[in-house]
């Protein structure tokens, strides 16, 4: 996302693989770009709340399980996950579920998991045992159950690899990923569901490459989408599946946010999600930055207030610390206080590497109109360089 997600592509044959694995210098001023371009078209797509459609979800039991694991986990309730978890070892021991639901554990528990985290090793073998387990499946009649749990693994592990910068993990998995995010296209008149992977994909084949031109002669070589469809799409997820809900609100807010620069819709969709997950520190401060850019500045303070004594999660601390600079510049017009929420915050998230560079911006350019009201024209043009080196989504500056 960071996301989220990443917070996806459609990689039409192998023939066009190997375009793109020759043609990669092409793009070697751009690397971030490139890798946010394989986030949006469908790699990523860490359907964390996507489980089995098939045999798992015949025996009501089990998918009561794992819904309340899945929520367990995105509500940052991990000792009553890894209860879950064991259950499901339990239930099903050998099935790739059980490595996919470490693995989310696993994710979650460390977020931001980076390439120094403790548990990097683990989350890694986890995702590949599930994907192995997947790919070495024969049994035709599990075959939407495997994919979807497949694809969950393949895109977890791809998020992983493009929030932290390792283009050259993401082409060995991105390769063999075409055929499954293909094959899911078939099982849209089954389940609802499928409908996520066909929103993503016609929205952002359409909108990624509007929003960045260079993409657009590579845009040609996948088939096309619709925006206004992929919209429809990701809402009647949304509305009616239970498994993708918290996945295509996060989406929809993120569509609306960056690409629409519809605030007040994607406030809406982050305030729908905060509240189903009201723990998770990714949602809510996804839900404060939409306040603060709707200038909903008393909510969005109240919020922070009641948040802060119990979401101790550092990286989400040091998105606050930014959010308060933002408060101090454009509510209370102490520019002097800003100034310091603004400094401090950019130290402490830079930790988190490129996961924090969209918070830095921010930052840099509040520091920016600071410097220009100060009459320091230098620091002005330096702090907003930065924000724009950054920033993937130039527009939201928090400047108005």
């Amino acid at each position: 996302m960071k996301l989220i997600i990443a917070r996806q592509t459609d990689l039409v044959s192998n023939r066009i693989i190997g375009i793109i694995k020759n043609q990669i210098f092409i793009f070697s001023n751009v690397t971030e770009k490139y890798k946010n371009f394989i986030i949006c078209f469908g790699l990523s797509l860490f359907l964390t709340t996507s489980l089995l459609q098939a045999q798992l979800l015949k025996d009501t039991t089990s998918i009561n399980l794992i819904k309340k694991g899945i929520d367990y986990v995105y509500n940052f309730q991990f000792n009553n996950a890894y209860k879950v978890g064991a259950e499901l070892r339990k239930l099903y021991p050998g099935h790739p579920i059980v490595y996919l639901f470490r693995g989310m554990i696993i994710y979650w528990e460390n977020y931001p998991l980076t390439t120094t985290s403790a548990t990097r090793v683990l989350f890694e073998e986890n995702l590949h045992k599930c994907i192995e387990l997947c790919d070495n499946n024969k049994d035709k009649t599990a075959e939407a159950e495997i994919l979807l749990v497949n694809l969950c693994a393949r895109g977890l592990l791809l998020l992983f690899y493009t929030d932290n910068d390792l283009s050259f993990e993401v082409f060995p998995i991105a390769s063999s990923t075409y055929r499954c995010i293909r094959r899911s296209f078939d099982f849209t008149s089954l389940y609802s569901d499928f409908y996520f992977f066909t929103g993503v994909y016609n929205y952002y084949r359409e909108a990624y490459p509007e929003a960045h031109p260079v993409y657009k002669t590579l845009a040609f070589l996948f088939p096309k989408g619709s925006k206004v469809k992929g919209l429809e799409d990701l809402r009647i997820v949304a509305k009616n599946s239970i498994l993708f809900k918290a996945e295509s609100y996060s989406f929809l807010t993120q569509i609306f946010l960056s690409f629409e620069n519809n605030y007040q819709q994607a406030t809406f969709y982050s305030k729908s999600l905060h509240a189903v997950y009201p723990d998770n520190p990714e949602y809510l401060g996804s839900y404060i930055k939409n306040l603060l850019l709707i200038k909903q500045y008393d909510e969005a303070e109240k919020e922070i207030a009641s948040s802060v004594s119990y979401l101790k999660n550092s990286f989400f601390q040091a998105q606050v610390t930014i959010f308060n600079g933002i408060l101090q510049e454009k509510k209370y017009h102490d520019n002097r206080q800003a100034q310091q929420f603004y400094t401090k915050g950019i130290k402490d998230i830079s930790i988190f590497r490129s996961y924090g560079n969209e918070y830095a911006a921010y930052a840099y350019f509040g520091l920016s109109r600071i410097s220009e009201i100060n009459g320091d024209m230098d620091n002005k043009i330096l702090y907003r360089k930065l924000a724009l080196k950054l920033a993937d989504f130039k527009n939201i500056d928090f400047d108005e």
